[in-house]
């Protein structure tokens, strides 16, 4: 599949001196890695860099961490401390050895209620450590777009920010102390500087408090008077009234002393919220009434702009919410919170909008689950931007300048002007109550980009400077703004900051090129896209003209990280198991595009091969990745090629030709089942699961052939479990419907695990041969397996076959929407319902819901879960065994078990009903069988 013989891009960096690798592994408790995939998948972040690492330790310990920095120390290598590497600035890539804390270094070690405090490990993600806040009615109020995957430590090194600052401050303000560890072997306390403090660290503080007031007039003049500036080090926190040490780590981005633990000032959670979503008929409008606007008090002021609006309505996992707060077509909206107390003034919103020439203007919003869903909207903003399809993408480079907000309006209408006389334009989101707007030029970093990017920064700078803002507003200096903290602080605080760095870090190895000694922005050599990039692409199995390429679908991961998450959603199952980057959308994204453009050598296949091993092709990422990276496409797509090339396991004939032996296996089920047993190890199959059974009393009801309903009756629920095809049968007969039930059709899911796409084109086409003539008289067409009726609206559009049978329903949809003459009786149970991935990653679970709904007296609850890990054969593979299992009992089995012994176990996919067998020893039914037995 991939290029063997294409020119080499150029890296940075070589393999690393093995020596260093070798200490790493004897001395260290760590995973280390030094191949070239894992390097590649640790050289990009969110930003538009990609610098090759000299190796990457992820520590076990706080101890491994230290021991890896002196290491690192003594052989003179640079060191990069990584959290969730969403930086869009670069400050978390570089030549250096990256210490990731992520996996393991990411305990709540206190929290003190009373005085509400916290001390917490570097690699806690702020979601996960305000899950832990909430039993105290608490939280951490530095809400970032990023919550599901931005760690404290990262969020600690860029001094983060988030919408509702206005109300709690920055990371600076919310950082009480930081314990660190220093290139020099020190373990420090840095903290308030106010203390009798003696030993070395007595004598830095010395050293800070001299130069402080040695510059104090220079910081006076020179730092922005707006709250959002977090260029270079917080000089001006080193003195009244902060004078705290531990903010000179706040936003030093890694550069000075690596943060083992983080004290953090806590906030009571709000026990009230209101939102008003106010519209704008032009943008200039909106920037200029912000000013009146925050003078009511409100916890967050949110600009969402047109061009983010109308990308968010062609994400699916966005639209539907959109759709509920966005009304007619205005040019921009900002979102204006309220809490606690203030929420009343939403009605003051609405009559001062009204003063000020826009009456109705205000959609008002107290369901807090609807505000949630905006937040959400609003928090994927840089995702969402990103969606673009195509070679020019928004840039992060001048997106965090602040301005006074008496100056907003002019500020944004120059600088569109300047996009303009560039050709290019921009999108506008983000944090109007405090001047901080989001603005990513649309940029070609391909072809000339970098021009364009440096003629705009250095007119926005001037710009910048004459309203006396801050050109590094929220995400920091990194690769991107280092080089422009000269400009704005001048020489001699410029040089205030080389002096800091030189006391704690003499040879300079912390994270290197930020904020001290920085590099251009616009070094090309820096790029992701470096000169003479090219990726080579085979010749595709499935059809990516909407991205201009499979390459340029694999490109469309802008590395921001919103895979990682944990606590909602589908995505990515294989990463809430195993935690590595490489089991990660964005890390197989990587992979993939440093495969396909041959930065990966000779390793490239393999690694590929390796990275995709555990993508269970769960499509949460379908829906849930806001730049539409379809992982489980690209899974097929590889596999086809790989295949080709290396041939089939008797295993991949197994599962891709079962449809084809299945009838002939059914009429013999004792021998069938036999063999299956005899040679299920020979074959690769875990000796600990069962494989499902053929059955002689297979499913064979044809019904009508003139029927006004098609039941599409899969392989699985025909040949294992017919009960299930037989009750669905049933419930459309009693809903009123003639069903037809055709033989000898099959979607070709299975061949497209295996690789075989030719042999799925093959099944698709007879499927569509038979079913689109009816579905062109009206007939609806009905599914029981969600993989195999998802394939009609998914896989069958891009296998050349067109969209004819995309209107295909799974059965729940079909009666959620015809319920037709059906009567249910009652039925007082509990039921616990559990949703295949891919009713998830085509938004049907509401679908199922009400029609559990419809049988008066079932309590139902859903599961939040991920994948259950079963995953077609993946679960019964026996190298897979141990991470299906793992990916249950993230929530799917710890919930069955605490659930009522009598409750109904409710799953519509075949695999999920076989891992709950499997893992509980109780059986869940289908969805047809349970309403049958309502009837």
């Amino acid at each position: 599949m991939l290029p063997m013989n294409a020119p080499l891009t150029p890296v940075r960096f070589a393999r690393a001196r093995s020596p260093l690798e070798g200490r790493l592994r004897k001395e260290l408790d760590a995973e280390v890695m030094f191949d070239a995939a894992s390097r590649g998948r640790y050289s990009t972040d969110a930003s538009i860099y990609q610098l090759m690492p000299i190796g990457v330790v992820v520590p076990r310990s706080e101890e491994a961490a230290r021991a890896a920095i002196a290491i690192a120390v003594e052989e003179g290598i640079p060191i990069l401390p990584r959290g969730a590497g969403s930086s869009q600035c670069g400050q978390a890539v570089g030549e250096a050895l990256v210490i990731d804390h992520t996996k393991y270094l990411n305990r709540v070690l206190q929290v003190d209620p009373e005085l509400q405090r916290a001390i917490v490990q570097p690699g806690i993600v702020l979601d996960t450590l305000n899950a832990q806040l909430r039993k105290h009615g608490l939280w951490f109020p530095v809400d970032v777009s990023t919550s599901a995957q931005a760690t404290i430590g990262g969020m600690t090194g860029n001094n983060s920010c988030g919408s509702r600052s206005i109300a709690y401050g920055n990371m600076v303000h919310n950082v009480l102390a930081v314990d660190a560890f220093t290139t020099g072997g020190e373990r420090w306390h840095f903290g308030p500087m106010d203390q009798n403090l003696s030993g070395s660290y007595g004598e830095f503080i010395a050293r800070l408090k001299g130069l402080y007031q040695r510059e104090q007039q220079e910081i006076e003049a020179r730092f922005p008077k707006v709250l959002r500036k977090v260029a270079g080090y917080n000089l001006d926190h080193l003195g009244p009234p902060h004078a705290n040490a531990a903010h000179l780590l706040v936003g030093s981005e890694g550069t000075l002393a690596y943060s083992e633990r983080v004290h953090l000032k806590l906030a009571r959670l709000p026990e009230k919220r209101a939102l008003g979503v106010c519209h704008f008929p032009k943008f200039y409008t909106a920037m200029d009434l912000t000013q009146h606007i925050v003078k009511l008090g409100p916890s967050a002021v949110e600009l969402v702009d047109r061009t983010m609006i109308g990308l968010a309505r062609e994400i699916p996992a966005f639209e539907k919410t959109v759709n509920a707060f966005i009304k007619g077509d205005p040019d921009a909206i900002l979102l204006v919170e309220f809490a606690d107390e203030r929420a009343g003034r939403l009605k003051d919103l609405v009559q001062l909008m009204a003063d000020l020439g826009l009456p109705g203007s205000v959609v008002e919003v107290m369901d807090e689950k609807l505000q949630k869903q905006i937040w959400e909207v609003r928090k994927a903003g840089l995702n969402i931007m990103m969606s673009m399809k195509g070679d020019g993408k928004p840039v992060s480079f001048i997106e965090d300048c602040a301005v006074p907000l008496e100056h907003l309006a002019e500020y944004t209408d120059r600088l569109t002007r300047v996009f303009e006389k560039n050709g290019t334009r921009g999108t506008w989101y983000a944090h109007a109550s405090v001047g901080t707007l989001h603005v990513q030029p649309i940029l070609d970093m391909r072809r000339d980009g970098a021009e364009k990017m440096r003629a705009i920064a250095e007119e926005a700078c001037a710009m910048v400077k004459e309203y006396k803002g801050a050109y590094s507003g929220e995400h920091g200096d990194g690769l991107v703004r280092s080089e422009w903290i000269a400009p704005f602080f001048g020489p001699r605080l410029t040089a205030a900051l080389g002096e800091i760095k030189s006391w704690l870090d003499p040879k300079g190895l912390m994270n290197p090129g930020k904020i001290v000694n920085p590099s251009r922005m616009d070094d090309r050599t820096l790029f992701r896209f470096k000169p003479g990039y090219e990726s080579h692409p085979p010749k595709p199995a499935l059809d990516w003209s909407e991205w201009g390429g499979y390459d340029k679908a694999v490109e469309m991961c802008n590395n921001n990280g919103h895979c990682r998450k944990f606590d909602a959603g589908t995505m990515c199952p294989s990463y809430r198991a195993t935690q590595d980057e490489k089991h990660l959308t964005r890390g197989r994204a990587n992979t993939l595009r440093l495969a396909l453009s041959n930065q990966l050598g000779a390793e490239g296949e393999e690694a590929v091969k390796a990275a995709l091993d555990l993508c269970v092709s769960c499509k949460g990422c379908k829906r849930e990745c806001p730049t539409g990276v379809d992982m489980a496409r690209m899974k097929v797509e590889f596999l086809a090629h790989y295949k080709a090339k290396h041939g089939l396991t008797a295993r991949d004939r197994a599962i891709g030709y079962l449809p084809r032996y299945a009838p002939w296996a059914a009429r013999l089920a004792p021998v069938a089942n036999a063999l299956s047993s005899i040679f299920k190890s020979s074959l690769g199959f875990s000796p600990k699961r069962d494989l499902p059974k053929w059955r002689t009393d297979f499913f064979r009801q044809e019904g009508q052939s003139d029927g006004d309903v098609v039941l599409l009756v899969d392989t699985f629920n025909r040949y294992f479990e017919p009960e299930n095809a037989r009750a669905a049968f049933h419930v459309l007969e009693a809903a009123g419907y003639r069903v037809h039930a055709p033989r000898g059709l099959c979607c070709g899911r299975t061949f497209l695990s295996a690789g075989l796409v030719d042999e799925a084109k093959k099944e698709a086409r007879k499927m569509v041969g038979a079913l689109a003539p009816l579905v062109a008289k009206g007939v609806p067409i009905v599914g029981l397996e969600p993989s195999c009726l998802f394939s009609l609206r998914d896989e069958f559009t891009v296998m050349g076959l067109g969209d004819r049978l995309k209107g295909a329903l799974l059965f729940e949809e079909f009666l959620a929407q015809k319920p037709g003459k059906l009567k249910l009786k009652a039925m007082e149970r509990q039921v616990l319902l559990h949703g295949h991935c891919h009713q998830k990653a085509f938004d049907v679970m509401p679908a199922v819901e009400k029609v559990l709904g419809m049988v008066p007296g079932l309590k139902v609850s859903t599961v939040q879960t991920s994948c259950c890990g079963m995953a077609g054969s993946f679960g019964y593979e026996a190298e897979h065994y141990d991470v299906s299992m793992k990916m249950a009992e993230l929530s799917l089995l710890p919930s069955i078990r605490n659930s009522s012994k009598d409750a109904l176990l409710v799953a519509d996919g075949t695999s999920c009903r076989h891992q709950i067998s499997d893992g509980s020893g109780r059986q869940a039914v289908h969805v047809a069988r349970l309403l049958e037995s309502a009837l």
